[in-house]
C-alpha cells in the first residue's frame, strides 16, 4: 500500500510529465524476451477487436494473444484495480487516457519505455503526453478522440436545419427543431456519463486540475465550466433537450427512431452506432463541434485510449511488442480502422490509405475521415489529469443526475464536484491550494 509521500512523489511526476511537452524516450533496447512459447492475456472493449487479434496470432505463432471484454472504460478500471489486488491481473489491458495516472500511481500499469524505444518515434509529442510521465511510457497510444458533432443529416434536410458552426447558433437550431417537430429533441443532457462534459469544458478552455511545485489545484467549478453548465441548463429547462443517460435503452430507441437529431461524441462514434441505432445507417454525418466564437477549431477530447502492460505480466517484452505492433503496424492499425473505426493516433496511421473510405455505417459521407483529420489538430485535452478522476466522475454522476431530477442548478452540481474532488485529494495525502 502506497504511504502518502510516495503517492505525492508519484502525482508530482504525472504532473511534471503532462504540464512540460515530454523530451525524448527513454531507455534503449528492450529486455531479453521470455524462452518459450508465450501466453498473453488481453482486456479491452473494442467491437471486432477478436479480428485484429487472430493477425497477430497467425503471424506470431510464439506470442498468443487471447482477448476477452470484461467491461468498458471506468468498469474496466475497477476490474483492473481488483484483479491487481489478487495478484492475477491480465498481461495487457486497454486504458483511456483519463484513467491513466491513477493506474500509474497505483502500481498497475508497467513502465514498458525499455520495451517501445522504436514504438514511441511514430507519435508526436502531444499524443504521447498523456502516457509518458517523468520521461518513462506506461502504454502505447490507440486511437485520438476529437469531439465531434454527429447529426442525423435526413432530419436536418427534412426540416430544413442548417449544420451549427457556434453553440449560439446550436441553441436556435435548438429551438427551431422544437417548433418544426414537437417530440424531437437536438440531443440529451447525459448526466450518467461524464466524458462529453468533461470535453465540452475543455473546449471551453478549463482546466480542472494543475500544480504548482508540490501543490495540485483543482477547479472544477472555474468559468469556464461554469458557462458550459449554464449553457446546457438553459436547454434543459427550455425543454430542448432530452434529459435520459446515453447508452441506455431509451437513449438507444430514440437514436433510432429519429427522436435525437445530434449526438455530441468523440469520432470512435461510428463504431457504436450500429449497436445503438441499427436502422439508421447512412443517416448520419460528422461536421466539428459548434465553437464558442466563430471560426474557433478548438475542442476537446471524450476518450482515446492506449494499450498498456500491467505489473502483473510475467512477459512485460512480448506484452509491450504486441502493444506496440497493435498501434504502429500499418496492417494492424488499418484493420482497426476497418473494424473499430478508431483515428489513428500513430502519425503515419492518420495517412493510410484506408482512411481514405469513410466508415460502413457513413456511406453517404465519403469524407468522414478528412473533416476529423481537420478536426483533430485542434483538440485540447485538460493539461492534466488528476489522481482521483474516477471521485470526479463519480461525483459528475451523482450531483448532474440530482440537479436534473430536482430542478436545481447546474452550478451547484459543479461546486458538489469540486468539494468532492479536494476532500478526496486531500484524503489521499496530497497538498492542494
Amino acid at each position: 500500500m502506497f504511504t502518502s509521500q510516495r503517492r505525492l512523489r508519484l502525482a508530482l511526476a504525472v504532473a511534471a510529465a503532462l504540464v512540460v511537452t515530454a523530451c525524448g524516450g527513454a531507455g534503449g533496447g528492450a529486455a531479453a524476451p521470455s524462452g518459450g512459447p508465450v501466453e498473453l492475456t488481453y482486456w479491452g472493449w473494442d467491437p471486432n477487436m477478436d479480428k485484429v487479434v487472430e493477425k497477430w496470432n497467425a503471424a506470431n505463432p510464439d506470442v498468443h494473444v487471447t482477448l476477452t471484454n470484461p467491461a468498458g472504460g471506468d468498469q474496466l478500471v475497477s476490474k483492473l484495480i481488483t484483479a491487481h489486488q489478487a495478484g492475477n491481473g491480465p498481461d495487457i489491458a486497454k486504458v483511456e487516457y483519463q484513467s491513466l495516472p491513477s493506474l500509474v500511481a497505483g502500481g498497475v500499469v508497467a513502465d514498458i519505455t525499455e520495451h517501445t524505444a522504436e514504438a514511441v518515434g511514430q507519435f508526436d509529442d502531444a499524443t504521447l503526453a498523456p502516457v509518458r510521465f517523468e520521461g518513462k511510457v506506461y502504454g502505447i497510444p490507440q486511437d485520438v478522440a476529437p469531439l465531434m458533432l454527429f447529426y442525423r443529416q435526413d432530419l436536418f434536410q427534412q426540416h430544413g436545419l442548417t449544420v451549427p458552426t457556434t453553440w449560439d447558433e446550436y441553441a436556435r437550431t435548438a429551438a427551431e427543431l422544437a417548433q418544426k417537430a414537437p417530440g424531437v429533441s437536438i440531443t440529451n443532457f447525459d448526466a450518467a456519463d461524464p466524458g462529453w462534459f468533461a470535453g465540452l469544458a475543455q473546449q471551453a478552455g478549463a482546466d480542472w486540475w494543475s500544480s504548482t511545485g508540490t501543490t495540485w489545484h483543482v477547479d472544477i467549478n472555474g468559468a469556464e465550466t461554469k458557462k458550459v453548465a449554464a449553457y446546457w441548463e438553459d436547454l434543459v429547462a427550455k425543454g430542448l433537450v432530452a434529459k435520459n443517460p446515453s447508452f441506455s435503452p431509451q437513449w438507444n430507441k430514440e437514436m433510432n427512431d429519429g427522436t435525437l437529431a445530434t449526438w455530441i461524441s468523440g469520432a470512435w462514434a461510428p463504431a457504436q452506432l450500429g449497436g445503438i441505432a441499427p436502422s439508421t445507417k447512412g443517416k448520419w454525418a460528422v461536421a466539428p463541434l459548434p465553437a464558442w466564437t466563430a471560426g474557433d477549431q478548438q475542442t476537446g477530447i471524450w476518450g482515446g485510449s492506449a494499450t498498456t502492460v500491467t505489473t502483473d505480466s510475467k512477459h512485460p517484452a512480448e506484452a509491450a511488442r504486441f502493444a506496440s505492433w497493435l498501434n504502429t503496424d500499418p496492417d494492424a492499425v488499418s484493420e482497426q480502422v476497418k473494424q473499430i473505426n478508431i483515428y489513428p493516433a500513430s502519425t503515419a496511421g492518420r495517412s493510410l490509405p484506408v482512411l481514405a473510405d469513410a466508415p460502413p455505417f457513413f456511406p453517404n459521407q465519403p469524407e468522414f475521415y478528412g473533416i476529423v483529420k481537420q478536426v483533430a489538430p485542434g483538440a485540447r485535452s485538460f493539461s492534466m489529469w488528476g489522481p482521483n478522476v474516477t471521485v470526479t466522475f463519480s461525483s459528475y454522476t451523482n450531483s448532474f443526475g440530482a440537479a436534473l431530477q430536482q430542478g436545481s442548478p447546474f452550478a451547484g452540481a459543479l461546486d458538489t464536484m469540486q468539494s468532492a474532488t479536494l476532500a478526496d485529494i486531500t484524503k489521499l495525502g496530497f497538498t492542494v491550494g
